[in-house]
């Protein structure tokens, strides 16, 4: 029986922000890693750094540790497909972004999502995926090839993994160039591609926003005398957010490779493995205030040179 003498709590009311001054919201098809490192975690946390809401839907989960991946078990495709679909009804979203989504039924449920928020741009991101079966492999890929990537406006994945995956018979002396991945992205409808990681002289990696016909935008850091484990996600996830915060398309993928940069500078050892990135740098206590970077106040992000207006499209106008 509820006591009668217990006094009446002070309440107040909420003041709740209204959708032109709240965050924008954006969507996340990936994995959940019990370790951290990548994933679902990576994916929330980067989100939230470039001040968006996390819409996350979970994919299936990784069996893994900071080292290694062991495993992955997948959600079906109906589990996923009601996931995003009861969020979508409730809440608009201002881009999409996926990660490793399991398998090719997957795939097909999330790209028939996509092509009924057509409006909306899709980011997509390529892990390595050589810690998994060879016939799995082969029908993931192909099946994100044909049925994903005529829905994605920004394809992003490291230099040698887009190479192997869409330009296996490459037999030029030299590596392929960014336009030239770009290129062969773009025969499956692909606009965009961000290349990272593309080797450079004296231990500098360069990172590279192309169409087929030009180079967007371009730039290049010292590599870390490090392994890391969850940068790509990481990076595209920050991607999706800034360009969901309204961002053109060059300042966006600045500042996320600068989002990027300063996670992997503050990265941690949690375990045994690799190296964490550290996504929530910008929050440590004792965080440096007199950097001789100039820091905005979105949640420590640097603020981008000045760009042209460069518009980017919504997913399935490439047709």
């Amino acid at each position: 029986m509820a006591n009668p003498n217990i006094p009446p709590l002070d309440t107040r009311p909420i003041d709740a922000e209204d959708s032109e001054t709240s965050p924008a919201c954006v969507m996340t098809f990936n994995a959940n890693d019990p370790s951290g490192a990548g994933g679902l975690t990576a994916d929330i946390s980067a989100i939230a750094s470039a001040g968006a809401h996390a819409l996350a839907v979970v994919t299936g989960s990784y069996v893994r540790d900071t080292a290694e991946i062991f495993d992955h078990v997948s959600f079906d495709d109906e589990a996923v497909t009601e996931q995003a679909r009861t969020t979508l009804e409730d809440m608009p979203v201002s881009a999409i972004k996926v990660g490793f989504v399991g398998n090719p039924e997957n795939i097909s449920a999330i790209a028939e999502i996509a092509s009924d928020y057509a409006d909306v741009p899709l980011i997509a991101y390529m892990p390595n995926l050589s810690w998994w079966e060879e016939e799995a492999i082969d029908n993931y890929l192909d099946a994100f090839r044909e049925l994903l990537l005529p829905q994605t406006t920004v394809l992003v994945g490291n230099h040698s993994s887009l190479w192997r995956w869409l330009m296996p018979d490459w037999s030029g002396e030299k590596s392929p160039t960014a336009r030239d991945i770009a290129k062969a992205a773009s025969e499956f409808g692909v606009p965009y591609t961000l290349v990272t990681g593309i080797p450079l002289p004296d231990q500098f990696i360069d990172n590279v926003l192309a169409t087929p016909q030009a180079i967007l935008y371009s730039e290049k850091f010292e590599r870390f005398e490090a392994v890391f484990a969850g940068a790509g996600d990481t990076l595209t996830a920050a991607l999706s957010a800034l360009l969901a915060n309204g961002h053109n398309l060059q300042a966006a993928t600045s500042e996320a490779l600068t989002y990027l940069d300063h996670s992997l500078d503050a990265g941690f050892h949690p375990g045994m493995g690799n190296i964490v990135p550290d996504r929530l740098f910008w929050a440590q206590a004792d965080m440096d205030t007199d950097d001789d970077d100039e820091v905005d106040e979105n949640n420590g992000l640097d603020t981008p040179p000045p760009l042209p207006p460069f518009d980017i499209p919504p997913n399935g106008t490439k047709h």
